[in-house]
């Protein structure tokens, strides 16, 4: 028999009753009931129940065995009574009466328990993660990471795609994130850099003549932590292809994409891609407040400046005098009560803005509402005016608000917004918007980059808290689009917004003019609310890539240096190319239904970037100074 096991904590089952076996794992749980022991002993696989009693030669020393103890024990395999099933577990109808013992590793007293669903502080989880991964939820994420992983290589071999590594010790390149540096020993003075990404060398493949390529990749940002990305390192499918344009691109990833959602999502809808919508990223921040919108909440906002210029409600109008300003409005179907209002309104103000006006709307039946029913004249222009906004658009006659002269109900419109503008101007943002009886919009304005980040939360928030929001689906869409530049605003000079190695839609002649209108050959994807992919069709020619960044106040010369490996390049037949790399991280994130990256990721950092585990990052010695050239300068 094998030294340690002849079956795992999952296999054995009734065929296997009146067999000698050996199991090795971990004590999950001990139950004394008065003389007989009950242990559940689990593996990576599973767990068996393993008993012993009086009779047992090993009982004495089964009675010091305490949880997460790791052992050995010799058994025979008993069919347990019916009423004694446990339907629960693989093993559940049998039990192995121990008749032999052996330690293999004992366990002291436990910062943090492994049997049970207890929650513990972030810093004891991970301190103690080799623990923490022994708990039955985190042994699943990490099974499911690693299937992912190997699904996402076998479909990937599948669409001719071959792997090939790049890099891990690098120069340094501008990817949106700080560098980690690594100082050279053999060159006192000078850096490598860990890579942000593959970006450069996976271009480098291509115009070295590989077709398609592709790298579950390492890359190293020095960023803020968040709880959807890690402060250090993460992992990513990188790939890029020749002779592709952006739907080349799509149909490519697509499916991959999508593949992996519907074997890993546990039944949850994944839409066909070749239905995934492809919105301009323009059209998602006005829509959206966000160019990673969440498509399973239908809610999609508004501009409704013209409803409030020149009207009665002050601040809106006078900041609507001001240029590039406007005013937008985050449908709240069934939403309409004071109470929900009023909720919205503190979150906004939680968010650090003064406060979200809202309207909310009630159906009033007009024999019950004379009390209510505004005034004959008002009443009868708004009528009026409905009726033309709405033959002008060709919409007649069509739904119950079309009726207007002839039904026998209205909706009154309330809230402090509402009593400022008054009836004609609520009503014609109602019929805007879509909305009935019962139903709210909240209002936001400004310049647009000033409140889109909160508009997008609250859009989110309603959407989570009047259930509109499909929890049963991933929803996935494509953002194109996107500018290539941007303004400071305080210094008003220019810079790159997204990837400065995209090229421009139009090449050469749409750097000629406006740089702010300067649309790029870029596209993320975004699902659930995440963005999982971020690509781009390449700058392959040498002067196109010269020319932007120029604009961005790049001289030739520092072009040449920084990326001259790249630069050069180009100059000897570069192949268009494009492509795209996917987060692996966030991806199981999402399968897992987890919220935090770290949930999914073996050995993370906390949110301070420290590995509490490995004492990292820690002090280099005087001699490891000495030799590197370096000398740490405190702060004071």
């Amino acid at each position: 028999m094998h030294a340690y096991r002849s079956h795992t904590c999952a296999e054995l089952t009734k065929q296997n009753v009146g067999d000698t076996v050996r199991l090795a794992g971990w004590v999950h749980r001990v139950r004394d009931h008065g003389g007989v022991l009950f242990i559940d002993l689990r593996d990576h696989y599973g767990v068996t129940q393993v008993i012993a009693d009086g009779d047992s030669p090993v009982f004495a020393e089964l009675e010091k065995v305490r949880s997460e103890w790791c052992i050995r024990i010799d058994g025979s395999v008993k069919a347990r009574d019916e009423s004694l099933v446990n339907p629960k577990l693989p093993t559940g109808e049998i039990e192995v009466y121990i008749r032999d013992m052996e330690v293999l590793g004992a366990a002291g007293e436990l910062p943090l328990i492994v049997f049970g669903d207890q929650e513990y502080p972030e810093e004891t989880r991970l301190k103690y993660r080799y623990l923490d991964l022994r708990r039955e939820a985190m042994q699943q994420n990490m099974t499911l990471r690693s299937d992912v992983v190997a699904s996402v290589r076998r479909r990937m071999w599948d669409k001719g795609f071959r792997e090939y590594q790049t890099p891990i010790i690098t120069a340094s390149s501008p990817e949106g994130a700080r560098d980690f540096l690594v100082p050279s020993r053999l060159h006192p003075g000078k850096f490598y850099a860990l890579p942000q990404a593959p970006q450069l060398f996976k271009q480098l493949i291509m115009v070295s003549g590989f077709d398609k390529y592709f790298q579950i990749a390492p890359c190293f940002r020095d960023e803020d932590p968040r709880a959807d990305r890690s402060p250090t390192d993460f992992y990513q499918l990188d790939l890029e292809m020749s002779f592709v344009e952006q739907q080349d691109v799509f149909d490519t990833v697509s499916p991959v994409i999508a593949g992996v959602f519907e074997e890993f999502g546990g039944g949850r809808k994944v839409d066909d891609p070749a239905t995934w919508p492809q919105i301009p990223y323009a059209e998602a921040a006005l829509k959206y407040g966000t160019d990673k919108p969440d498509l399973r909440n239908p809610i999609e906002m508004q501009v409704v400046s013209e409803h409030f210029a020149g009207s009665g409600f002050a601040i809106f109008a006078k900041l609507l005098e001001q240029e590039g300003t406007e005013i937008r409005a985050i449908p709240a179907p069934t939403g309409g009560s004071r109470k929900f209002c009023d909720r919205m309104n503190a979150f906004a103000q939680k968010e650090g803005l003064p406060g979200m006006g809202y309207i909310f709307w009630r159906k009033v039946e007009l024999s019950d509402a004379s009390k209510f029913a505004p005034d004959d004249d008002v009443w009868q222009h708004a009528r009026e005016q409905t009726l033309n906004d709405l033959r002008a658009k060709g919409e007649l006659p069509d739904n119950d608000m079309v009726g207007f002269e002839t039904r026998d109900y209205y909706f009154e419109a309330a809230g402090p917004l509402a009593k400022n503008i008054g009836f004609e101007r609520s009503e014609a943002i109602r019929l805007q918007l879509g909305l009935s009886g019962g139903d709210a919009a909240f209002f936001l304005g400004g310049k647009p980059k000033t409140f889109e980040g909160v508009a997008g939360k609250a859009r989110t928030v309603i959407g989570e808290e009047l259930g509109l929001t499909d929890k049963d689906r991933f929803a996935f869409a494509w953002i194109v689009d996107f500018p290539i530049y941007e303004k400071d605003a305080e210094t008003g000079e220019i810079d790159f917004e997204h990837n400065p190695f995209s090229m421009p839609q139009g090449g050469m002649e749409a750097l000629q003019g406006d740089p702010l209108a300067v649309k790029g050959y870029q596209y993320d994807l975004a699902c659930n609310g995440y963005e999982l992919v971020s690509g781009a069709i390449r700058n392959h020619k040498p002067e196109v890539m010269l020319k932007a960044f120029e604009i961005a106040g790049y001289g030739e010369e520092e072009v040449k240096a920084r990326f001259g490996g790249l630069y050069t390049a180009f100059g000897y037949g570069a192949p268009p190319h494009g492509g795209c790399a996917a987060g692996i991280d966030r991806i199981v994130m999402l399968l897992a239904d987890e919220e935090n990256l770290r949930e999914v990721v073996m050995f993370p950092m906390n949110q301070r970037a420290e590995d509490l585990m490995m004492d990292a990052p820690s002090e280099p010695t005087n001699e490891q100074l000495r030799e590197l050239g370096l000398r740490v300068v405190k702060e004071e």
